[in-house]
């Protein structure tokens, strides 16, 4: 039975992640909060070690996006943007990559955005955090593709999520919708179909790549 990390698993695409994984046989460790605080590499770091299993797919799914501009980001803003997005992730990696190398085999997908490629007003932090997720999914695949550890990322567009619902008024999403050549948003399921693909065996090849399942935002 293949065993899964996946962090960010309350709600939304996490949750679906979760969901549809245990559907399929995949023994399924979802840590909370309190188990894992990804504001803390040091209680990354215990978590790990403290779980002592042999992970075969690692999802890096939690993310936070408080909205600020230029004139209103603070350094606490910052770190805490760049820590759960980005340097959690990559502490991760880190921690449970040598295990996998020594079973020659791993999946890891790290959840991005369409945000990591395209932006809009107050989502400064959250692009830069993003843009960084997908910088660490090349570079994690260079090193670690010649031991069949495949790693990519999913950038999903707007999907049927709290935090959609939090940072956009209804108008908005109505807007958004109809700018999208599909016309309506993602249902998290469908984002965590993308993610099933590239974390099982079937994906043999593909590495190092941002998929972006954005209803064509990025075609228009």
């Amino acid at each position: 039975m293949s065993k899964a990390l996946i962090t960010g698993t309350s709600r939304g695409i996490g949750k679906a992640i979760k969901k549809l994984f245990e559907q399929n046989g995949i023994k399924v460790f979802a840590p909370s909060r309190e188990e894992m605080d990804l504001n803390s590499n040091n209680s990354i770091r215990n978590y790990v070690v403290k779980l002592n299993e042999d992970i075969d797919i690692l999802v890096n799914n939690a993310g936070i996006n408080e909205l600020a501009g230029l004139e209103e980001i603070t350094d606490e803003k910052i770190q805490d943007m760049l820590q759960v997005n980005l340097i959690a992730q990559m502490h991760l990696i880190k921690l449970l990559s040598p295990k996998m190398k020594a079973n020659h085999y791993g999946r890891i997908v790290n959840i991005s955005s369409i945000w990591c490629d395209y932006s809009k007003e107050k989502r400064i932090l959250y692009s830069v955090a993003k843009a960084g997720v997908k910088g660490l999914t090349i570079a994690s695949a260079v090193e670690l593709s010649k031991h069949n550890i495949l790693v990519n990322a999913v950038a999903p567009g707007f999907v049927n999520t709290e935090m959609t619902a939090r940072n956009n008024t209804p108008d908005q999403i109505k807007e958004l919708e109809l700018a999208l050549p599909i016309k309506r948003m993602a249902e998290p399921k469908e984002i965590a179909e993308v993610v099933y693909f590239l974390a099982s065996e079937k994906n043999t090849f593909i590495t190092g790549q941002t998929i972006f399942a954005d209803g064509g935002f990025s075609c228009v």
